[in-house]
């Protein structure tokens, strides 16, 4: 269990996940880079994150939602939260997660939202199953079930977070494709700082070609 004094925002695991060293850059040495993307995204999310609430039939939306687990020691705002009645007049919860792309091929925004989902158990002592991710570009939701495997391993990934930003050290630029829609591709420099051909080998070829 963690204190609040060692909350970490709710965001931080997704970018754990997505890229270690995206993550250093913005929770570890505070710096933030945004580009037409990410400007996209956060507008989608202050549009989305608005507090209200709204009822339709046996549905009841709440927006901006503020959360927190003692258990992963993260806190944060859920997008939306749908409680949906059941036939036997209990509600449910049901976090839907607003995402400015498309579903992506690692499960950094499934981890991140069945985060949301430990912290409303947590906070309100029920179980919650399923979720959903809404995605901007492909205009679509996509059904999360929030089973044993998902919760294992957003648990761990919460823990290896937390060391990760305590020892405080930005891990070197790997390049892969993503980096090209990254806002930090400028400061991170990835195709630069990420080759690997050392100081010998650069010699031999060097050699080589006398």
């Amino acid at each position: 269990m963690y204190s609040e004094d060692e909350f970490l925002p709710l965001s931080t695991i997704q970018h754990f996940i997505f890229c270690k060293r995206q993550c250093a850059l913005i929770h570890i040495e505070q710096l933030w880079s945004e580009n037409v993307l990410t400007a996209q995204g956060r507008m989608m999310h202050e549009n989305v994150n608005e507090e209200h609430v709204e009822k339709r039939k046996d549905i009841r939306i709440e927006r901006g939602v503020a959360i927190h687990s003692f258990e992963l020691g993260l806190s944060g705002k859920a997008d939306v939260v749908e409680f949906h009645r059941l036939k036997n007049g209990t509600w449910i919860p049901f976090p839907v997660e607003y995402k400015r792309g498309k579903p992506k091929v690692d499960d950094c925004d499934k981890v991140q939202l069945c985060a949301q989902v430990i912290c409303l158990e947590e906070m309100m002592n029920i179980n919650i199953p399923n979720s959903a991710i809404f995605y901007g570009k492909t205009r679509r939701r996509l059904d999360v079930q929030v089973d044993e495997s998902l919760r294992q391993k957003t648990k761990e990934a919460a823990k290896q977070l937390h060391s990760f930003i305590q020892a405080g050290v930005t891990p070197p630029p790997v390049y892969s494709p993503k980096c090209e829609s990254c806002s930090f591709v400028d400061e991170c420099l990835p195709k630069i700082l990420g080759r690997k051909t050392s100081v010998k080998e650069y010699l031999r070829r060097l050699i080589s070609q006398e």
